[in-house]
């Protein structure tokens, strides 16, 4: 009876690991009135976000979002390694109210926060976490994911990582699967389906 009882619990939870890990596998679901963004598309932002002599690098971070918070630490490194050579900003998709502060708190680090949703349909952005990558040229240069593995511990598909260290090396030839450019993660709360 123990036995029976114990493989039956096993089994349960080996079978919700499976599903968990099935259903982050699928692709987010486009909205029904998505505008895609193609890449080389010139990007107009307003607000805080406002353009220099430096590439300009988004995180779309949604802190109620299991996905999101995974990407966190990976975020964090780039900015930490490309710091100098890249602006970086984080906006935040949530129907929930946070601060600024709240923000940069949760992510240790004090760069520009936006809540503004226009900026995730001026860069084509459906879902979080997605990278967004825009040239001194106001062009995007990339929009995807940032890993292929949930928890951002692949190496080697480190998509934003090779993708800002392309555009920084200025070469236009980095291609990607299809693991970097399409969504994986939370639906924003304003793509209801």
């Amino acid at each position: 009876m123990v036995v029976v009882c114990l493989s039956l619990l096993f089994g349960g939870i080996f079978t919700l690991f499976w599903y968990n890990e099935w259903v982050y596998g699928l692709p987010t679901a486009i909205p029904e009135k998505y505008r895609p963004v193609d890449t080389g598309s010139v990007i107009h932002l307003a607000g805080i976000f406002q353009m220099g002599n430096k590439p300009l690098f988004l995180h779309f971070f949604n802190p109620d979002c299991p996905c999101s918070k995974f990407n966190i630490t990976e975020f964090k490194s780039l900015v930490r390694q490309y710091g100098k050579e890249v602006d970086f900003g984080i906006v935040v998709l949530t129907s929930r109210n946070y601060t600024a502060g709240q923000i940069q708190d949760k992510f240790g680090i004090r760069i520009p926060v936006s809540f503004d949703s226009s900026v995730a349909a001026a860069c084509g952005v459906y879902s979080t976490p997605q990278a967004v990558i825009i040239s001194t040229a106001h062009k995007l240069y990339y929009r995807g994911n940032y890993n292929k593995s949930r928890y951002c511990t692949n190496k080697s598909t480190n998509y934003a990582q090779m993708a800002l260290s392309g555009l920084l090396r200025r070469d236009s030839a980095i291609s990607f699967d299809r693991y970097a450019l399409t969504a994986y993660g939370c639906r924003l709360p304003e793509c209801k389906k």
